[in-house]
């Protein structure tokens, strides 16, 4: 397991959209300092205030997961679905038309992108008072959708509040919630030879 590095959303500088809809927060991108056009992967925290079109991002796959507010109904390359927190991350290529409309109030949402034949994600929804993570994968990032949640790994304990997020590598991370479920996102990226 490579170096365990926790993330607040506190310390997350928001940047606004330059069409004014919404905000994102970009939580970590491959290599460090890699911008738009030559992330290997990024997983980045978006508000949505208004709707309107998603930006076009060529040769890039997406998975998309609303973690806050009601909901947006999104509309990509032709075909509807809507999304809400009680929903699975939905993946869909970033080249393809996507727009979205909230169903009702300003929506948060975790935008994971991979560049196509150089990284894949899968993203998982955990939930329940006690949970194991193990991956073989070279990335492992967990982002909790709740407060207080532990995170026991390499000998460490780390607390994590709402949309803090732990990266590490491949590993076994137990994760515990106490008397409450846990809600956390697992995010696995692997990157290609």
């Amino acid at each position: 397991m490579s170096a365990i590095r926790l993330i607040r959303h506190r310390d997350l500088k928001p940047t606004p959209w330059k069409n004014g809809g919404g905000e994102t927060r970009e939580i970590a991108a491959f290599p460090p300092g890699a911008g738009l056009e030559d992330f290997v992967w990024r997983i980045s925290m978006a508000t949505v205030a208004s709707d309107g079109p998603f930006s076009a991002f060529p040769g890039i796959d997406r998975v998309l997961t609303v973690v806050d507010g009601d909901g947006i109904d999104l509309m990509v390359d032709g075909i509807s679905r809507t999304l809400t927190p009680n929903d699975p991350p939905f993946a869909f290529a970033g080249d393809a038309p996507a727009a979205a409309r909230l169903i009702g109030s300003v929506v948060t949402d975790i935008n994971v992108m991979t560049r196509r034949g150089r990284c894949t994600a899968r993203v998982s929804v955990l939930s329940g008072q006690e949970a194991l993570v193990t991956s073989q994968d070279e990335v492992v990032i967990l982002l909790s959708r709740s407060d207080g949640l532990e995170v026991i790994a390499e000998g460490q304990q780390l607390r994590l509040d709402r949309f803090d997020s732990l990266i590490g590598g491949a590993g076994t991370y137990r994760l515990e919630a106490g008397s409450k479920a846990a809600d956390a996102l697992v995010i696995e990226l692997k990157i290609a030879d």
